[in-house]
């Protein structure tokens, strides 16, 4: 985590001093993705010593998914494509938004950041927001 201060995400202090697994499972926000971690078998990785910057999916967003998906998804059987999932949502270092912007600025409007599932995010800004586009034009707004 690159916060040198506790921020607040989903009700729950977030502390730098902790990893991102021990960061969201006290986030009333996130249980959901916290679910799909642990079913995933990432706790470990991601409890590593990283740094990591995880794009956490709130439970809205995955509410958003048509009926049945997440329930799918964490079932043994869906191991590997749930993996893939996560880890499209986990790029490698430390970035926070000002960090990412910066990057958007420098490379003149948009900044790749290649997630540790191997597929690219573009990040861009619009209208005054951080937005995210996967590889298949799907796009979602950073929230800090």
């Amino acid at each position: 985590m690159m916060h040198s201060k506790t921020v607040m995400v989903g009700g729950a202090a977030m502390y730098p001093t902790k990893n991102i697994i021990e960061n969201a499972v006290n986030s009333k926000d996130h249980t959901t993705l916290v679910a799909a971690i642990k079913a995933a078998g990432l706790v470990e990785t991601l409890s590593g010593p990283g740094p990591f910057t995880v794009f956490a999916p709130t439970n809205k967003a995955f509410g958003k998914l048509p009926a049945g998906t997440v329930d799918t998804l964490v079932k043994p059987e869906s191991k590997d494509t749930l993996t893939k999932i996560l880890t499209y949502h986990v790029v490698s270092g430390a970035m926070d938004s000002k960090a990412i912007a910066k990057a958007i600025k420098a490379g003149h409007g948009k900044a790749t950041l290649t997630t540790v599932q191997g597929e690219p995010l573009t990040a861009k800004m619009m209208g005054g927001k951080l937005m995210l586009v996967d590889a298949k034009g799907g796009m979602s707004m950073v929230t800090t």
